[in-house]
């Protein structure tokens, strides 16, 4: 097994290599998502991204909920809770804001930061947009976005924008920006892949992804860059890695693990499955379950201890197989086993720096 040494880390990771300076987290390649799971308040980021400078972690990812986990705001106080880490939106939809309002958070946030931040979006929860009212969201859509932000961020002014993202009679910041903005992409499925490879920067994938197919994804994307004529190495993709050590308590374990994949069982079992070539009779057997059939919520955020025991049940121990857990070695060691699928970071996903802080010791101390 081969991992970057620190300093190769350093290099590659600095956010606009000569422009900002080098990267100084000691783990540029690591990172972790804010607020995991369902948090009573989003004060504890303000704790959390200290904590995370302190183990030396090199990016923080924030996801939206509908809730107290509104994206921009969070950004903000990330920013200025710290001093290194990448902020990374993993992610906001591009849809519900008007486009001159997420381009001109995206160029605060970049100053505001010294060049920190990406922006990231995401494809979104079809069935929560339907219900809601939010178009749903198309690739076509996504990659018009793209090039909308990067021009806003170069000062261009645009008139008569008629596209897949949209119509807007003019559309402009400052004509005195010049800034190159790191943009992200949650990607899931082939199209999604293929539109990170050719547009995007940061490509973070999917919990619970088999080996299997976190090589496929990875591939998909570099070659995809390579065709749009871009350099395959400057697309980093994310491996968004669970990692629950047995240091804490077990039924924290339980929802951590089990809760979370039956949670996404639950908002698009059919694509998980479809993605990892897992079979679908187990997916339609978890759905028939009297329990989760007549269950109103996220299994992850409302299910007791016990209820999830019974939720283990229906899932196969080679669908939550994919994560990093037992004791803080054996955590470390999956991670570092997550380089040589050729992901380039990998996030410590579901859990909080202070949960991390053994995994990452242990990661620091392994040989390569």
């Amino acid at each position: 097994m081969t991992r970057r040494s620190h300093s190769d880390c350093a290099s590659r990771w600095s956010p606009n290599p000569g422009i900002y300076g080098e990267a100084m987290a000691l783990h540029p390649e690591l990172g972790f998502y804010t607020l995991a799971g369902a948090p009573e308040t989003p004060r504890a980021l303000i704790d959390e991204i200290r904590h995370a400078e302190e183990l030396g972690l090199g990016a923080c990812f924030i996801s939206e909920r509908y809730n107290v986990k509104e994206a921009f705001t969070l950004c903000g106080a990330a920013a200025a809770a710290s001093s290194d880490l990448r902020i990374i939106t993993a992610a906001t939809n591009h849809n519900t804001r008007h486009p001159i309002v997420t381009a001109a958070h995206a160029t605060t946030m970049h100053f505001l930061t010294g060049g920190r931040f990406a922006l990231g979006i995401g494809r979104g929860i079809a069935s929560l947009q339907d219900a809601f009212g939010i178009d749903r969201i198309t690739t076509a859509q996504m990659e018009d976005f793209a090039g909308l932000m990067r021009r806003l961020w170069k000062g261009e002014t645009i008139i008569g924008h008629d596209g897949p993202a949209g119509s807007w009679p003019a559309l402009r910041l400052d004509a005195a920006f010049d800034e190159d903005i790191p943009l992200a992409i949650v990607a899931f499925g082939h199209n999604t892949l293929e539109l990170a490879g050719r547009a995007f920067d940061d490509v973070i994938l999917h919990t619970f992804f088999t080996d299997e197919t976190v090589l496929r994804c990875v591939d998909t994307v570099k070659q995809a860059a390579e065709r749009a004529g871009r350099d395959p190495g400057s697309v980093r993709v994310w491996s968004c890695f669970a990692t629950i050590g047995d240091h804490i308590e077990t039924a924290m374990q339980t929802k951590k693990l089990v809760g979370r994949l039956a949670t996404y069982l639950q908002a698009y079992g059919d694509l998980m499955v479809t993605t990892n070539d897992w079979d679908p009779a187990v997916l339609a057997a978890f759905r028939q379950d009297r329990f989760v059939a007549g269950f109103h919520g996220a299994l992850d955020g409302k299910a007791t201890t016990e209820e999830l025991e019974h939720v283990a049940t229906l899932i196969p121990a080679e669908w939550l197989a994919p994560a990093a857990t037992g004791t803080a070695q054996e955590c470390a060691v999956a991670v570092q086993r997550q380089f040589d699928l050729g992901v380039d970071g990998v996030i410590m996903h579901g859990a909080t720096p202070a949960e991390l802080a053994p995994i990452v010791s242990a990661y620091a101390v392994e040989p390569g």
